[in-house]
């Protein structure tokens, strides 16, 4: 048998979420300042649907919370206790026979459990949030659960405005579709309860105001999981909430229930989930909603291990990949420099919604060569797997399938598709960043400075892309004037108009 010292397992840190709907084990490793998921684990106990009307949890339910952490309590054995963190939520508060719960709990983890106020909860939310997605100015946080709902405002890694609304998609589906039935009648019932528990809080979360908002649960996970399925971009609005409530009542029935892009595990609550969204878009005038990259969970490592949140978590994220994958630092700024130089001229033909296309093309411009780690003849392809593949806090999926996208499509043969698949910006836009990005690089094949010629990059009709040299340049710099010129031809295999001329 091998046994693992309590030494060698120190930087080991675990936190169990007894959630109303679900419960959660997070188990990360601390390496160097930053935290390497090791595992996780969640089942759906639902917990919150065996609180009676008096608020007694019902046998079943205490059953199924127990043998969940059964399951959970094996992972604990060999993490110092210090380093282990148990919360209980919602339905835990409400609970009046929640000292039998914990009394057999407690016993099967070996660890004391803390059922957290709301606001508690709505804290650690939010530092869950600020650590590990991406937003500049007050943020609005939203995260629905079983049995409660947080609202937080805050800015960077500060909560300002924070409370916990007794509401949730297990407690409203007991409430408003106890019938099964999904018609416009229950959900204007749900909706209306669930604006009755905002009201009173209502005008103080307007007048603070925000400038972007996050969604941090289950429910917003399968909003937008919906909208990529259905070719939507993920950010999530009021139109499309009212558009998936009209595809979930022409299902007529939760057991018909069939929206494409809904997962399965995700049905029995997300009409009720809904509900309480589409309530909260139209009582606060919410514009759009984008899923953040942690939450509960994630606060609470973060405050256990003591790290600081950084005030650019992407910048934070792409430093450390590049760092890890021992990338070129001086070629990276090179090549973003000059990226973003064509950027600028270029920018007023860029869609007024895509306003993220510059710093993605930033970000995607310092990693250009990351797949040089593992081989330079499959580089780009290496690239976009390394992406694919690594967990990034401050970016979301499709902001991710993106950079993926412009990496494979970095150099050599156009694969258009890809481009055309992510829903980060439009197609046109993320067209150009490639067509960008692709031109950069062979700019700054010499890899020193001061070899970047003054050019000038402009858009004509039918998409040409023109761009404009010294004069003799091409004569004197061979190399780059031939990759130019390669440039030219794999471009126009897609029908794409690439002409280079000099002053």
């Amino acid at each position: 048998m091998i046994s693992v010292s309590k030494k060698s397992s120190s930087n080991l840190y675990a936190v169990i979420d007894l959630g109303s709907n679900s419960f959660h084990m997070l188990v990360v490793r601390e390496i160097n300042n930053s935290l390497q998921t090791v595992a996780k684990v969640k089942r759906k106990v639902r917990l919150a649907a065996g609180l009676d009307a008096n608020n007694h949890l019902d046998q079943a339910a205490l059953q199924r919370g127990w043998d969940c952490l059964s399951l959970f309590a094996e992972q604990l054995q060999d993490i110092p206790t210090a380093n282990i963190r148990i919360v209980g939520t919602a339905t835990l508060r409400l609970a009046n026979n929640v000292a039998e719960f914990l009394t057999t709990a407690e016993q099967i983890l070996a660890h004391p459990i803390n059922i957290i106020s709301g606001e508690q909860e709505a804290a650690l939310i939010y530092k869950g949030v600020a650590y590990t997605s991406s937003g500049q100015g007050n943020r609005l946080v939203i995260d629905i659960g079983g049995a409660s709902t947080e609202l937080i405002i805050g800015e960077q890694a500060q909560a300002k405005l924070l409370y916990s609304f007794k509401m949730g998609c297990v407690t409203w589906l007991k409430h408003y579709f106890t019938d099964g039935k999904l018609n416009q009648h229950n959900f204007t019932q749900a909706i209306d309860a669930a604006k009755a528990v905002l009201n009173p809080l209502q005008e103080k979360y307007l007048t603070f105001g925000w400038d972007t908002c996050i969604g941090a649960s289950g429910t917003i996970q399968a909003l937008q999981e919906i909208m990529v399925a259905q070719g939507e971009n993920e950010y999530i609005t009021l139109a499309k909430l009212h558009r998936i409530q009209q595809q979930a009542i022409a299902c007529g029935h939760m057991d018909n229930l069939n929206i494409k892009g809904l997962a399965t595990d995700r049905k029995p609550v997300f009409t009720s989930g809904l509900a309480i969204l589409t309530a909260l878009f139209e009582n606060l005038d919410i514009n759009n909603m984008f899923l953040a990259g942690g939450a509960l969970r994630e606060g609470v490592i973060y405050e256990m291990t003591g790290l600081r949140a950084s005030h650019n978590v992407r910048q934070q994220t792409v430093h450390g990949l590049m760092i890890k994958h021992q990338l070129d630092l001086e070629q990276a700024e090179r090549v973003k420099h000059t990226a973003l130089k064509a950027f600028d001229q270029l920018k007023y033909t860029i869609a007024a919604d895509d306003t993220q296309a510059g710093p993605l093309l930033a970000y995607v411009s310092g990693l250009h060569e990351i797949g040089l780690s593992i081989d330079y003849k499959k580089a780009p392809q290496h690239a976009a797997y390394i992406i694919d593949n690594t967990m990034m806090l401050g970016f979301t999926k499709a902001q991710k399938q993106l950079l993926s996208a412009l990496l494979i499509n970095q150099r050599d043969e156009l694969n258009l598709s890809l481009l055309a698949q992510q829903s980060a910006i439009s197609y046109a836009s993320a067209l150009l960043l490639c067509r960008i990005l692709r031109v950069s690089c062979t700019l700054a094949l010499r890899r020193t400075d001061g070899t970047i010629p003054d050019f000038s990059l402009t858009l004509a009709e039918e998409n040409t892309l023109i761009i404009t040299l010294p004069t003799h340049w091409l004569a004197q710099h061979p190399l780059r004037a031939a990759a130019l010129a390669s440039e030219l031809e794999l471009q126009a295999k897609q029908h794409l108009q690439f002409r280079i001329q000099e002053r």
